[in-house]
């Protein structure tokens, strides 16, 4: 049984839990965890959660529950840049492809969940998608070394890795104020733990817009795959469980159409990772106060 473990806001508490075709059973209540990223953490946590869904129980319909991300207090949350390499000849620039993974930093608050609104901020006309797959570490460690690296996944979500493309080059060398405005992106709905996700190896991913097929590709055209970017990150930082990495995005985002393709207002993303789960979020223009 292929296990959805959700975050969630119910009757104006906070929660976490399993998803069945009915609703939600309730993991705080039944194996005494306090969050996702604690039963992440801790050795057993994965086994009462299947000891759980072996009962099938349901306490929360499904559409009484909104999707939090998927781990709303992880400690990081690391994006890869220019993973395949059809992005990096994007670019146009005539460079070689990259030695080292270009990466930054997003915070929990630039994200919504699964079915929330991403927010068209009246800053920019620029506002774009990035469909990508999330890992998420279950051990951590420091200097991981890439033929242990694969171990230290708990599972796996997926991300739109929304941004806004002229903000992202307001600076020389950084894109953090572009990728950081509020509920930019979205992750979710769920984690599938690794084992339940199949070969890691045959991952996929799509991205439409409206019903339009957008991004397609998998993760054997990755140029740094996943155990090079656990070991490589553990190298100057000691990931923790429940930390979120993002993996990159595959050609065809908004941005690299002409003329270019971004969002606007009432637009639907929705991304796609076999095995995984499909994430779906719609435009709204963010309301700012006079």
């Amino acid at each position: 049984m292929m296990l959805k473990l959700v975050s969630f806001s119910a009757a104006g508490r906070d929660g976490f839990g399993l998803v069945h075709a009915a609703g939600v059973a309730d993991l705080g209540a039944r194996t005494g965890f306090a969050s996702l990223r604690e039963l992440i953490a801790a050795p057993q946590g994965l086994e009462a959660a299947r000891r759980v869904a072996a009962e099938a129980p349901v306490d929360v319909a499904l559409g009484d529950i909104r999707y939090r991300i998927p781990v709303p207090d992880a400690d990081k949350i690391i994006c890869i840049g220019v993973n395949y390499a059809d992005r990096n000849a994007e670019y146009k620039d005539g460079s070689e492809a990259p030695r080292y993974p270009s990466m930054f930093l997003r915070t929990r608050g630039s994200f919504a969940g699964h079915g929330e609104p991403l927010l068209l901020p009246p800053e920019s006309p620029q506002f774009d998608y990035e469909g990508e797959i999330v890992i998420v570490i279950g051990k951590g460690g420091r200097r991981i070394p890439q033929e242990a690296a694969l171990s230290h996944i708990f599972g796996l979500t997926v991300c739109n890795e929304g941004g806004v493309r002229d903000w992202m080059r307001h600076a020389k060398f950084n894109v953090t104020q572009g990728k950081n405005f509020e509920k930019s992106g979205s992750i979710g709905p769920w984690i599938v733990p690794v084992e339940d996700a199949g070969d890691l190896a045959d991952l996929s991913l799509k991205t439409w817009v409206n019903g339009e097929l957008r991004q397609e590709d998998t993760v054997q055209r990755m140029m740094f795959p996943f155990a090079y970017l656990i070991s490589y990150i553990s190298s100057f930082t000691e990931l923790l469980p429940g930390d979120i990495i993002v993996t990159g995005t595959p050609t065809g985002s908004g941005a690299r159409f002409d003329p270019p393709r971004y969002l606007v207002d009432g637009d639907v993303v929705r991304v796609t990772v076999p095995g995984v789960g499909t994430l779906e979020n719609r435009v709204v223009r963010e309301m700012v106060p006079a």
